[in-house]
């Protein structure tokens, strides 16, 4: 456990699991948490901070990609030199349309993606990515997968949800990020970050989920599902 550290303002960062400096509200949805992450299938590592729930910031080589800055997520707000801002899908604890503003003008140079609902309600300058794309982030070579958010119930309409994968050459899939949604790509995936509460999942289903995409190492998001639930919390709405 290491603050994060490569270009990058993290406020926070150096707060770990148990600090007694952190705030006594849910660790899980306000920590900082940075993890050096070396690779088993390949000799490479990446740095990964966690800003709670399903914000992640990657940094592999000498790309950064911030992933769903929504509003249960803390701490990303002063990041900058970024690389690009992916986001899964329109729900606010993916997507906080309040803070992004402000982060996309503290890195000018970032490119921005999103699912196509989110990419046409956010405008230009975001692009679409559909299942099936390809594009580059710096070193990186990014594809989307998947579609369609997790049903939630069957009278709420199932909206977009693109899950990432970032690789290079000489990997695919070292990173993915699914989103809401259990997407399996069927290929070996180095890290995954994989949901682990949520209204829309049982949690035998994502033990399920984990055995099925087997990666070398698992990170979990998606958290403040079950902390704000059980506070009985409303604020910002609930996590989906």
């Amino acid at each position: 456990m290491r603050s994060h550290s490569g270009g990058q303002s993290a406020p926070g960062s150096a707060h770990a699991e148990g600090d007694p400096a952190a705030s006594p509200q849910s660790a899980i949805e306000i920590a900082t948490i940075t993890r050096h992450i070396p690779t088993e299938r390949h000799n490479i590592g990446m740095q990964l901070t966690h800003f709670g729930h399903s914000c992640l910031l990657a940094s592999i080589s000498d790309t950064t990609v911030l992933f769903d800055p929504g509003n249960f997520s803390h701490g990303f707000e002063g990041i900058t030199g970024l690389s690009a801002i992916l986001i899964t899908h329109q729900h606010p604890d993916h997507a906080d349309t309040a803070r992004l503003p402000a982060l996309i003008d503290a890195n000018p140079q970032a490119a921005l993606y999103a699912d196509p609902q989110t990419a046409a309600q956010l405008g230009a300058p975001w692009k679409a990515v559909h299942p099936g794309d390809e594009f580059r982030i710096g070193s990186l070579n990014v594809r989307g997968t998947g579609g369609r958010h997790a049903v939630i119930h069957p009278e709420i309409p199932v909206i977009d949800n693109i899950s990432y994968l970032l690789g290079d050459d000489e990997h695919p899939a070292r990173l993915m990020h699914p989103g809401d949604a259990l997407f399996v790509p069927g290929e070996p995936v180095d890290v995954l970050a994989t949901p682990a509460a949520a209204p829309w999942m049982k949690i035998s289903e994502a033990v399920d989920y984990l055995r099925a995409v087997a990666p070398s190492r698992a990170v979990p998001i998606h958290q403040a599902s079950s902390s704000r639930m059980r506070a009985g919390s409303t604020t910002g709405g609930w996590p989906r």
